[in-house]
């Protein structure tokens, strides 16, 4: 079946794929140096030395060479070419049926982007959880396929939903707080700009202003989310009080900078390509 003839629920998935497949590909070395910030334990520290994102970026491309750095990118395909296309598909729908013939407010707009994030953070977490082992280094899996059987027959099925709690707890806002920034600050450009060619940087640099402020609000559930999930045994309680336990509070923002600067920047990308493309094929994002 040919694009045009597609349904607008179908045409919103597969812009969306499209997008999510380019932003992963360019910025999954970020999500790789954030696992790993994340789940250093304490006493790889000695001393008062700081393992900061420059140290473990070279850590890994000296020991697991330059594409090291893309370890992991086959559970980000896996999750993200269908987990986008499902978050935005999601939203169009949403977005179609209760606001036809108007615009979201700033209250709407956050929770259009929560429900979809809500729908597609349920649907890919098995993958998420996949996704997070690969990237820490601890676990030995050759392919999504076999970590998945190997998760069900070691851990049983539930561990694929662990950290559920905190993904929500991080996705949830983290899409409506982004959603309704950008879609505000959207709406303060003005309108020469917004018809103009350059309309897609203007779109770009509103994605980055919103992907920074949802970033920085979300990162203690991130750190959690990531723990539970490395780690089967810890209930999100327990990740909880063992990140305070092993580094303060600070130890809720570790990884903030990559996660900020790879969220920011495939939020932003995302976002910029599925428009660019939705009214390319004659479609209101």
């Amino acid at each position: 079946m040919e694009l045009t003839l597609a349904h607008p629920v179908i045409k919103a998935f597969m812009c969306g794929s499209l997008s999510g497949t380019c932003s992963t590909l360019l910025f999954q070395p970020l999500d790789l140096v954030k696992t790993r910030l994340q789940t250093l334990q304490s006493s790889a520290q000695p001393g008062s030395g700081r393992v900061g994102m420059v140290t473990v970026l070279l850590s890994v491309v000296r020991t697991e060479k330059l594409l090291g750095l893309w370890k992991g990118v086959s559970p980000s395909f896996v999750r993200t070419i269908p987990g986008v296309g499902i978050y935005f598909s999601t939203y169009y729908s949403l977005k179609q049926h209760f606001f036809q013939d108007s615009s979201p407010g700033a209250v709407e707009a956050m929770l259009l982007g929560g429900g979809a994030r809500a729908v597609a953070g349920v649907f890919m977490l098995p993958v998420t959880v996949i996704k997070a082992r690969f990237e820490c280094g601890r676990y030995g899996y050759r392919s999504v396929a076999g970590a998945l059987r190997s998760v069900c027959q070691t851990e049983g099925p539930a561990a694929l939903f662990s950290g559920l709690m905190a993904t929500l707890l991080r996705d949830v806002p983290f899409s409506g707080i982004y959603v309704m920034f950008y879609s505000q600050s959207k709406a303060f450009l003005p309108e020469e700009i917004r018809m103009s060619p350059v309309a897609p940087l203007a779109n770009f640099s509103c994605g980055i202003l919103a992907g920074v402020l949802a970033s920085l609000l979300t990162q203690p559930a991130d750190v959690v989310k990531t723990q539970v999930q490395v780690n089967p045994q810890l209930r999100t309680a327990e990740a909880i009080r063992y990140i305070y336990m092993e580094n303060g509070l600070q130890g809720f923002f570790r990884g903030a900078v990559p996660r900020s600067l790879r969220r920011t920047m495939m939020a932003a990308m995302a976002w910029t390509v599925y428009e660019k493309m939705m009214n390319h094929i004659g479609l209101k994002s």
